[in-house]
């Protein structure tokens, strides 16, 4: 019976043993980390214990075969060019200022930190042996301090930080262990070699123990010394190359997030992954499925980093403020650990079971508003707002990047079309109405195709049109946005507020009416709870300080107010609406009229108060195009009008104020109150 066992057992090894021999050279060939060898090693051996028509067989393959093609110690060599880098940026998007800086920044990061010689502490208590190691460690391009003596070296250690020391272990006074002792206590990063003429076994082993890296004999090869420096600066030397910074482009949609992450890759030489998070309810697309089953996978990220072969892409997070969220996990909690440099190093996929490092990763998340992503996940990505586009901006966009393109998409030639620039400012301001540039980009697609389809039912010779302001609304119809704010005259009770949306920034109307009743607030035009806060702080505001704007104090007696703020389908909340709801409140009450090219923006205070509001350029940038003439903001956001273009703030009257009363005065029709002293 035991030799059968023996006979069968050397027959299903005979079966197994090429497949295995297989898999141990892939092993060998993946250049893999030692303990994700050896559990690769391990598994094999699993399997030669398995039979071939097990489940668990097919499994641990697929399970090695996705171990061995990662790319465990492969990355693009990333082009550190800033100029060349400077230049894609500029030629593929136009503005975008700030991203721009931050991608140098990162390259600079980079340059600086590769380019830098590494710093190293040669300490001798003979001066020939201090002058000769300078010169040839100075001419192997390390920076190099010398010392005499360990008392030297100590203060020197004290005053800057050394990659590496080099130190003799007899000296009078502090020795060669008293430095090794005062480095790794100052820096445990700095590398330590002791070099000695009495190297015994015993000295070596103390030296270990108290985090040497190496102890060399007394004479020493010179090539001996430089192997030693190169292996302990190793690790040194992977620690400067930078992480990947995580980021997080927030702006409204069309303004060009997803195509700057494209170019961002292109500049810097590397692989471009996007992964879209909207709607996204499985944590396992995130984390992976535990190897139980067969189908199993690892998570996106590991499959897109196994599909671009290289450890270090650009991988674009799409749409992570649409994470959804169900019994089957929380992805968005899921992805703390992938955006944490001091965790993603060892991120841990439930597929691999092993850690894989993710810190050279750059991460870019896109989001149109920060309000749903978690505050956690959000800690852990810097933020960079994109704005909304100016008039001017998007003509300059249009003739640049977005005419040529739908030209050549429709087939046209510069000879067959051409726009002037009268025609795109039509378009701009009459056809769309947008932070972004997809539906301008749409009008001008639709004009080109209008075009084409107009010469071939011609008589098929090519000729060439001019899109002239007459021209547009031949192809397009009639106009769709008028700036009708700016024409109308002022009415009472209607303020014109500025709101900031998903979109952008926008202008919302807010009405008021008073009636006869039961002293209620009715409050409509699908408001939020915060927004019905406002409505109510206002009125409390208003009624307590009735006398400096001459209105009975009793005015809420017997009667009703009404505030609704129109397209009620459309749900509104946030924090700057209570200055707007007070002003109209003030103008109904006076029966003096809202100045209609007036619009303001800010939260108010029970005591008086103009708060602080965000998304200032957006704000602005809306009223501009709705024909605006005078905005008002709280004064705490004066600072931020130093992002605002200076042709915009030329073409408006910007002002910032702390006081109701003077807000009262620009923006009602002959208002003329005394000074607030509430």
């Amino acid at each position: 019976m035991g030799l059968f066992t023996r006979w069968q057992g050397s027959e299903q090894e005979e079966q197994t043993s090429p497949e295995t021999d297989k898999l141990r050279e892939s092993v060998r060939l993946a250049e893999m980390p030692s303990f994700v060898e050896k559990a690769a090693l391990k598994e094999i051996e699993r399997l030669e214990r398995t039979s071939c028509a097990a489940t668990e067989y097919t499994i641990g393959i697929n399970y090695l075969e996705y171990l061995t093609g990662l790319p465990w110690n492969t990355y693009s060599e990333d082009n550190l060019d800033i100029v060349h880098a400077q230049k894609i940026l500029d030629e593929e998007h136009y503005g975008l200022h700030d991203v721009k800086e931050r991608i140098m920044e990162y390259l600079a990061v980079r340059i600086l930190k590769l380019t830098t010689p590494q710093a190293v502490l040669f300490v001798d208590d003979e001066k020939t042996a201090r002058t000769n190691m300078k010169h040839v460690l100075t001419k192997d391009g390390y920076d190099v301090e010398t010392a005499a003596d360990g008392m030297e070296a100590l203060d020197l250690l004290g005053k800057r930080r050394f990659d590496l020391v080099i130190t003799d272990l007899k000296m009078p006074g502090a020795d060669g262990m008293d430095v090794l002792k005062g480095a790794k206590s100052m820096n445990p990063q700095t590398e330590v070699i002791i070099v000695t003429g009495y190297a015994t076994t015993p000295i070596a082993v103390e030296a270990m123990k108290k985090g040497s890296f190496y102890v060399l004999s007394k004479p020493f090869q010179l090539e001996d010394l430089r192997k030693t420096i190169t292996e302990a600066l190793a690790n040194k030397k992977r620690q400067l190359c930078a992480k990947g910074p995580i980021l997080c482009f927030v702006g409204p949609p069309g303004t060009g997030k997803t195509s700057l992450q494209k170019s961002i890759a292109k500049c810097l030489g590397r692989q471009f992954i996007r992964i879209s998070l909207a709607g996204m309810k499985d944590e396992a697309e995130i984390r992976g499925h535990r190897r139980s089953y067969v189908g199993a996978l690892p998570g996106r990220i590991i499959q897109e980093i196994r599909r671009a072969g290289t450890k270090n892409p650009v991988i674009s997070l799409d749409e992570i403020d649409k994470i959804g969220q169900e019994f089957k996990g929380d992805p968005a909690s899921a992805l703390l650990e992938v955006l944490d440099h001091s965790q993603n190093t060892h991120f841990i996929d439930h597929y691999l079971d092993l850690p894989f490092d993710l810190s050279r990763v750059m991460f870019i998340a896109t989001a149109n508003t920060i309000d749903p992503i978690p505050p956690p996940l959000l800690d852990r990505m810097e933020l960079i707002h994109f704005h909304g586009y100016t008039d001017e901006e998007k003509e300059e966009i249009a003739f640049t990047h977005l005419i040529p393109r739908e030209m050549e998409e429709a087939g046209l030639s510069p000879r067959s079309l051409t726009f002037t620039r009268e025609a795109v400012r039509k378009i701009v301001q009459d056809y769309t109405q947008e932070a972004g540039l997809r539906n301008l980009e749409r009008q001008i697609a639709s004009i080109c195709r209008k075009t084409a389809r107009e010469i071939l039912a011609g008589d098929g010779r090519i000729k060439s049109i001019e899109i002239t302001p007459d021209s547009v609304e031949k192809y397009l119809g009639a106009r769709k946005f008028f700036l009708e704010v700016a024409d109308e005259r002022g009415r009472i009770g209607v303020a014109t507020g500025l709101a900031l949306t998903e979109a952008g920034g926008r202008i919302l109307f807010i009405e008021v009416t008073i009636m006869k009743g039961k002293e209620n607030l009715i409050l409509t035009g699908s408001l939020g709870d915060v927004m019905k806060e406002s409505a109510h702080a206002a009125l409390s505001y208003v009624r307590s300080n009735a006398a400096a704007f001459d209105i009975d104090e009793n005015f809420f007696e017997g009667h009703d107010i009404h505030i609704h703020v129109p397209a009620g389908a459309v749900p509104k909340d946030g924090p700057s609406a209570g200055l707007t709801i007070a002003i109209a409140l003030v103008s109904l009450l006076t029966k003096r009229p809202l100045r209609r090219d007036v619009a303001l923006t800010g939260e108010l205070t029970l005591s008086g108060r103009i708060l602080p509001v965000g998304g200032i350029r957006d704000k602005i940038l809306a009223a501009r195009r709705a024909g605006m003439k005078t905005v008002i903001l709280p004064l705490s956001n004066e600072a931020d009008l130093r992002e605002i273009p200076s042709d915009i703030l030329d073409d408006m009257r910007i002002v910032t104020t702390d006081d109701v009363v003077e807000v009262a005065r620009l923006a009602l029709d002959g208002a003329s109150f005394p000074p607030c002293h509430s």
